[in-house]
This record gives C-alpha cells, structure tokens and sequence, in this order.
C-alpha cells in the first residue's frame, strides 16, 4: 500500500536524521512541492497526503522511541531571558502563533497539533488548533484545548491578536481551505462559532489579521483560487459580517506574513510574491516583497513593492520543497510613527538569504535603502518584528556554521527607529530537550512561521518551531524576557 511504503520511508528517513545523516531532497527523499493552486479539490487531496505522511513520521518516532517522552531541558539562558522552554514534549505541534494582552498579564498561544485524540466525536479535524494560555506574563500555561472542537477537514495556519483597548481576542484558521474567524471577550474561556471571512471565495489559504484598537476593524489578507492571488477581506462590525476584495490582478503567487493597523487608520500588510512557472511547477524568478496599505479604511489599496530579491539555498530537509524559506517578510511602527519592513532574500541567484530592514518616515510612500541584520555567510528566514515604546524588536532563524542541518534563533534591538541595532543574542538557547535539539541548533525550522509579542510588562516573547524535518515530527518552543 501507498500509506505502508511512506511510513517506511519516514523511519528510514527518522532513522538517519537521529544519526545525525544529511537532510534527505531529491528524488531519493520524501519531498513536497508548494504549487500554484488553481483549484480546492487539488489542494485539499495534497493536504490530506502531507497530514497523513506526518501522522506517519510521528508514529514512527513514537515507536522508535524519539519522540514523546518528557526530557531534561540542559541550557545556558541568553542574557536576559529566562531560557528556551518546549510547549508540550509529547505533541507534535507546528507553527505557533503568539498573543499578549498590552494591559493584563495574558498571553495567548496557538499551534498546529498532530497526532492527538480527537476533540470532538465524528468528523473531527486531523490536525486541530490547539489553544495555550497563560495568566502571569508567559511564566505558566494551562493544559492545551481546541480552539474549536468543530467538524472539518483539517485546521491549519493559526493567527491571534488581542484588542488593544479591551482585551478581546480574536482567532484566525483555516478549515480546510477555507479561512474562519474566532472572538472571545472572556481571556479564551469561551469563543464564538466560527464565521467565515470568505464570501463567495472558494478557496483560501494562508491568512493573516490585523485588528483597531477598538476591535471594530478587522482585515485579513488571504491567498484565493486563482494561482494564490491576494485578497483582503474586512469587518466594520467587530467580525460579525465580512466583504472580500481582490486587491491585485497578477500572475504570482502571493503570501501575507504579518499586518498592522496605524494610530490614524492606515492598514499595513506585509506580503511576498514569487513565480511558480519553472520545471514542474517550481519557484523561479526573484522574490517581490509588497506592503499592500489602505489610508480610507480598506476602500482603496496601494500596492507598494519593497525590495526585489533573488530565491535563496533551497531547502533539502526530509520532506521539505525548495522555496520554503523564501519570502517572509514583518511589518512595525515605532513610537515616533516610522514604519519598518523587514524581509528575507540572496543577492545571487539560490545564494544565502539575509535578513534585511527598510523604513519609511512616511506611513509607507517612500522607504529607505536595506540595511542587513544577518551575516553574509549565514543562511536566514523568518524575521518576526514588533515595537515596545521606542525599542524596534526583532528576531529570526540562521544556520550554525553554514550547516542547513543546524538552526538556531537570534534576537537584536534598535532604539532609533532601525538605524542601528545591538548585537545578536540566541534566545534558542536550549542544547537538549528533544532528540533534534544539539549544541549547535536544532535540526529543522518547524512551520512555515512563528511569531513574536510584547507582555503587559514590557518583555519580549517569541514562540517558533522545531522539529527534525519539514515532515516532522517537532513541537512549540519559546522564550521570555525576564
């Protein structure tokens, strides 16, 4: 059988990762593809086979006796932080999402969670979104539930916010492929029914939410039908009725990473383009990083492209398809009103990514040149940015020593607007704690992306995942100023 032979080869493929073999690519390896869809039918049979390759990898480990068991966590914390802490050692959780009420001492994290017990009897979704909260700062959490014990064919992608002014929190994730919005005004105890910010689209994917202070502006930008062009949709009503626009006709395939409403109104959507017309259906061209921004409450969008830059290394972990690290982009404005945009790309055509920032003094009609924060002979993605009064703050993932079979996630500061910026710390400070945990990094980037926020105190925290391929299996791990 088909599903016999994949979990054969995730034990052969678990088997040399835990020996400390290279990353398996190529046609000898189990490897995805991220193609450009035109259709839910297409995608949601490729989303099925990856949950269950993953469903296999993580039975797999279990029974070799890798993966599940509590293991002591040895580190040396980053100056400042109270060390790296694993979620939940026996779940295999992909890409974390993080929240922090500005006013009170909650935080609020989700993640992709594979390979537990179902939450509700029938069809209940394989993976599901699993919801942590905790009550003083990020310091302890409860035991992790569904989000949404509802009937579907999967949940995926996560994003959560809390509403500046009244603590509300509001939920993103996809059902299938079909994106749906969470509310709940009581710290997480009790949400409301889903309700899709879909319309008539028929097909969504890879979301992201920005919210008003006052909660009753709500956009989400998502990928639609026709070869992932970009949609926003929003909700003057506190995300009780929604409307969908197609903000750009084009023939990429665009990715929305993080969003933000300004003090005056303006929407900010940072967001990245590629062209899937290579052999196969695989990346080439450069990357296009976009701020997509309404100044009249989402009647008229900009399209501004920030920087254009070329794909870096692909990547060649279990499972993985070779653009998974291109494109990430973040977007902040400090407390002078700047805005900063902080990306990813090489200079050479599949060359090293660096992470770069640009800022703009403008509310984003003009942008200054890139500035880099990761070294040149580093590969890095992921950066994740946000503001504490006149502190920027960011953080991304890089290789240790060039090795794309080691990962670690550094974190720097800047107090003049992105001008300059303090020294590198790794805040993946943890050497042990999971059998792909090492001296020198973790194995694998766990997700397509973490996140990071401010505590109620001031203090940074950053969630990402790692695990011991894109396959998996992996888990939630995060930091916290002390």
């Amino acid at each position: 059988m088909r599903s016999r032979g994949r979990a054969l080869q995730a034990v052969i493929g678990l088997s040399l990762l835990l020996a400390g073999g290279a990353s398996l690519g190529g046609p000898s390896g189990l490897v995805a593809t991220r193609s450009p869809a035109r259709g839910a039918a297409e995608e949601l049979e490729e989303q099925r086979e990856t949950t269950e390759q993953r469903l296999e990898a993580l039975a797999a480990a279990r029974a070799a006796g890798i993966f599940g068991a509590r293991s002591p966590i040895s580190r040396e914390p980053a100056p400042g932080w109270v060390g790296e802490r694993l979620f939940n050692p026996k779940t295999d959780d992909w890409e974390p999402a993080v929240a922090a009420d500005p006013e009170k001492p909650y935080v609020y994290i989700l993640a992709t969670r594979y390979g537990e017990a179902k939450p509700c009897p029938g069809n209940c979704p394989t993976p599901y979104i699993a919801l942590e909260i905790s009550k003083d700062g990020g310091s302890t959490w409860s035991d992790g539930k569904p989000l949404c014990a509802c009937k579907g064919e999967g949940q995926y992608d996560p994003i959560i916010e809390v509403v500046a002014d009244t603590g509300d929190v509001y939920a993103l994730y996809m059902n299938g492929y079909n994106v749906v919005f969470m509310k709940s005004s009581d710290h997480g105890k009790v949400w409301s029914d889903p309700v899709p910010t879909y319309g008539k689209v028929s097909w969504n994917d890879k979301p992201v939410l920005a919210t008003s202070d006052d909660g009753r502006h709500v956009y989400v930008s998502w990928n639609g039908p026709q070869g992932g062009d970009p949609w926003i949709a929003q909700s003057h009503d506190y995300g009780e009725t929604w409307t969908q626009t197609k903000v750009l006709e084009s023939k990429r395939y665009f990715f929305a990473y993080d969003a933000r409403v300004l003090e005056d109104g303006t929407i900010v959507f940072s967001e990245s383009s590629l062209s899937y017309t290579g052999p196969g259906a695989a990346a080439e061209g450069q990357v296009w990083h976009h701020a997509f921004i309404s100044r009249d409450r989402g009647t008229t969008w900009e399209n501004v492209v920030i920087d254009r830059v070329e794909l870096g290394e692909p990547c060649v972990a279990y499972g993985c398809y070779a653009d998974f690290y291109a494109g990430q982009t973040s977007v902040v404005q400090d407390a002078d009103g700047d805005l900063l945009f902080a990306y990813e790309g090489a200079r050479v055509y599949y060359g090293k990514q660096r992470i770069y920032v640009r800022t703009s003094t403008d509310l984003g009609h003009t942008w200054g040149p890139r500035l880099a924060l990761s070294p040149g002979n580093e590969m890095a993605t992921g950066p994740r940015l946000d503001a504490f009064k006149d502190e920027i703050r960011v953080w991304y993932m890089q290789t240790s020593e060039g090795n794309h079979n080691r990962w670690n996630v550094w974190y720097r500061t800047s107090d003049d607007g992105g001008a300059t910026w303090g020294p590198p710390v790794k805040i993946s400070d943890a050497t042990s704690g999971a059998r792909y945990k090492f001296e020198d990094g973790f194995k694998e980037v766990y997700g397509d992306y973490g996140e990071i926020d401010v505590t109620n105190t001031g203090k940074t925290i950053a969630v990402w995942g790692e695990g011991f391929s894109w396959i998996g299996p992996g888990g939630a791990w995060f930091n916290l100023e002390r």
